[in-house]
């Protein structure tokens, strides 16, 4: 039986649910999302799953997020998990190019990715992103440098990119 390990803690922009695989972390959840939210959405991808509650097993993560907060981290470093299809997958890895401080538009991530005209299935894999933080979604931006398009909030977007430097303060 798969066992998932999970566990939640406060942040800079609120409370963050991390939940972790045998082989990594497989979804981080960002305030927009309940706990009861985040704990269906692990019984929906890990049909069977044991969900354990411990922040053991989540604590490498927890310590690279808080430093990522406090502006003293720029690349993480857990293993990470994610569950998606392969096209969201190569979404994913794309997104994971995107330096820290930097933003690209959805355009150039389809082009990146192969699909020059497939903004709305990039921004759709985007979207779907279990990692957000770690797997920079929130780097991503419409072609006009407007913020749009980020599941916790345009306001924890705009936050997230002050943080890095990629907005001006």
């Amino acid at each position: 039986m798969t066992k998932i390990y999970y566990t939640s803690f406060n942040s800079k922009i609120g409370t963050v649910h991390i939940a972790s695989t045998a082989l990594g972390v497989c979804k981080i959840s960002i305030p927009a999302q309940t706990k009861k939210e985040f704990l269906a959405w692990l019984q929906k991808k890990f049909s069977g799953a044991e969900l354990i509650e411990t922040s053991t097993k989540n604590r490498q993560i927890i310590d690279e997020l808080n430093r990522y907060f406090d502006r003293r981290l720029v690349k993480f470093h857990s293993r990470l998990d994610p569950v998606g299809t392969e096209f969201q997958r190569r979404v994913w890895l794309e997104l994971k190019r995107i330096r820290y401080g930097k933003t690209i538009s959805y355009k150039e991530l389809a082009k990146r990715v192969g699909v020059l005209r497939g903004y709305q299935a990039v921004g759709k894999a985007n979207g779907s992103n279990p990692l957000p933080i770690v797997v920079p979604c929130h780097r991503v931006i419409g072609s006009n440098s407007r913020l749009i398009g980020y599941a916790a909030g345009l306001k924890t977007k705009e936050f997230l990119l002050r943080l890095e430097g990629a907005l001006p303060v």
